[in-house]
């Protein structure tokens, strides 16, 4: 009963967030996928692993998932510092988000804990891991070409190298009772720039990307060796999906699904927007807060405390320019550059 409260009362907080990526910056998501699958979203138990493209993955995720009715459902893998921002960090530990501290010894209780958690979800939801385990950004893609080289593995363009100690855990303990992994490639549309939290507040479209396939979770290998290197080779093949998308090709042989721009988040802003303002005038009207100067100090405070919030929330969700493709940058005579050209 306490799960089926927590998802009413995180979908109509959400919905707000969603209706800024819809309704206000115009936002669009392109979700490229078969129809079967497209059928089965939000009506079976998930795990979705996506490479980490812009600031605003997360809400990307949110947005399919209102899509598909499991809006409230969501949960995801995510760092320990986000559960203490404002209302939505604390959304998210109330709804069994997953926060983990980046040490391996600590963190490995704690994913194996909040996997059985799930094991009795009373409905359909979506796990989110970015298996990446950061942002994809200029100086982080240079780290992983050079570690790629040192190591003999290939070298990636276009996405980060995985880190695959997460969902080797996550495939072991969820195998059981989580029938799909949803795989999932994310990338802006050509020529335009990444969203923000900050472009959206600034009402700035833009068109995302996003591939989904299907994979059955009892055709995954058994072994922790075998599950890490299919997903190594899952993101070598995300690497080859964008170069190819990039250079000039299509994305993916998928037909575009038809996920449209509901109205629920619209009413829910409009209702919301309604009764926090009637709200906010009684109370003035009652306190006659604003007749004296003591009030007016208490309300810009208010504001200004409403203010800083909103830039903690852009604070937190920036991270450097999103770059398509980043060339390893070495001296000519560095032997590893001559490696770098011949593959």
């Amino acid at each position: 009963m306490q799960r089926k409260l927590n998802k009413v009362i995180a979908e109509l907080l959400w919905l707000e967030v969603v209706w800024l990526f819809d309704w206000w910056a115009g936002e669009k998501v392109e979700l490229h996928t078969d129809t079967e699958t497209f059928h089965l979203m939000g009506k079976e138990r998930a795990l979705l692993i996506s490479n980490h493209r812009s600031d605003i993955d997360w809400l990307i995720g949110w947005v399919l998932a209102q899509r598909t009715g499991c809006l409230g459902c969501t949960t995801a893998i995510m760092k320990d510092v986000l559960k203490y921002l404002p209302v939505i960090g604390w959304s998210m530990w109330f709804s069994e988000y997953i926060f983990v501290k980046r040490t391996w010894a600590k963190d490995e209780h704690t994913l194996k804990s909040g996997f059985e958690n799930l094991k009795d979800f009373p409905v359909p939801f979506w796990l989110a891991l970015f298996v990446e385990g950061t942002r994809f950004t200029h100086s982080k893609l240079l780290d992983a070409q050079q570690y790629a080289l040192s190591k003999g593995l290939p070298v990636p363009k276009h996405v980060l190298l995985p880190r695959t100690k997460g969902l080797t855990l996550a495939v072991k303990h969820m195998r059981s009772f989580t029938p799909a992994v949803y795989n999932i490639t994310l990338s802006i549309a050509k020529d335009e720039p990444a969203p923000s939290m900050l472009t959206i507040l600034q009402g700035k479209p833009a068109v995302v990307k996003v591939h989904l396939k299907r994979h059955l979770m009892h055709e995954l290998p058994e072994t922790d060796e075998a599950i890490a290197q299919w997903c190594k080779d899952i993101f070598v093949a995300k690497d080859t999906f964008l170069e190819k998308y990039y250079s000039g090709g299509s994305f993916g042989s998928e037909q575009i699904q038809d996920i449209g721009r509901p109205k629920q988040s619209l009413i829910v802003m409009i209702a919301w927007s309604c009764l926090l303002s009637l709200a906010s005038i009684e109370f003035l009207l009652w306190t006659k807060l604003l007749s004296t100067w003591k009030g007016v100090m208490i309300s810009g405070i208010f504001l200004i405390i409403i203010i800083v919030i909103m830039q903690i929330l852009i604070l937190f969700s920036q991270s450097e320019p999103n770059i398509d493709f980043v060339p390893i940058k070495m001296l000519p005579n560095d032997p590893m550059r001559e490696i770098l050209l011949k593959r």
